[in-house]
């Protein structure tokens, strides 16, 4: 069973056909969205503020999400793909993202929409990243234009996660 806890009075809120993996963390202020998926070992931390997830969106294995004591919340957007072992704090990502493997988004981030943060890379505190572009390396710095093929990636990707969690849902 994946352990979902109160912090504070404050209930994480689950949408509609979610899956959770049996050893994921929700704790606290939590919103997640319907048809979203939370991966092995991912730790969703809304303890000490409060994180909203939008739909379909995927977090994957290792993802840790949390946020700063009276300073950030963090809200991820729709279609949202956040890859294993990324660390999102504090930020807030729009919608129709990748988040590389790795990748850490710090207080006070913002990525629009069709933003393609490279895997291992660094967005640093107050950074903005504009629609439409790659952002790559530490500090993460604009690289170039989202292609039309994966413009088409960022749309197909959480689609796919949907999928792959239904095997798990109809179990």
């Amino acid at each position: 069973m994946p352990l979902i806890l109160p912090v504070k009075d404050k209930f994480p809120v689950i949408g509609e056909d979610c899956f959770i993996a049996d050893n994921a963390t929700i704790v606290g202020e939590v919103m997640i969205g319907n048809n979203c998926s939370v991966w092995f070992n991912a730790v969703i931390r809304g303890d000490v503020n409060s994180i909203k997830i939008g739909d379909f969106t995927n977090i994957q294995d290792g993802v840790v999400i949390h946020c700063t004591y009276q300073k950030s919340a963090t809200v991820v957007g729709h279609h949202v793909s956040i890859g294993h072992n990324a660390i999102i704090h504090g930020c807030t990502l729009h919608n129709y993202i990748l988040v590389g493997m790795g990748a850490i988004i710090i207080d006070h981030a913002v990525v629009e929409d069709f933003c393609l943060i490279a895997a291992g890379s660094v967005v640093l505190e107050n950074t903005r990243c504009e629609s439409g572009f790659i952002y790559a390396g530490t500090p993460a710095k604009k690289v170039k234009a989202v292609s039309d093929l994966q413009m088409q990636m960022l749309k197909q990707l959480p689609l796919n996660y949907n999928l792959y969690a239904n095997w798990f849902i109809d179990q």
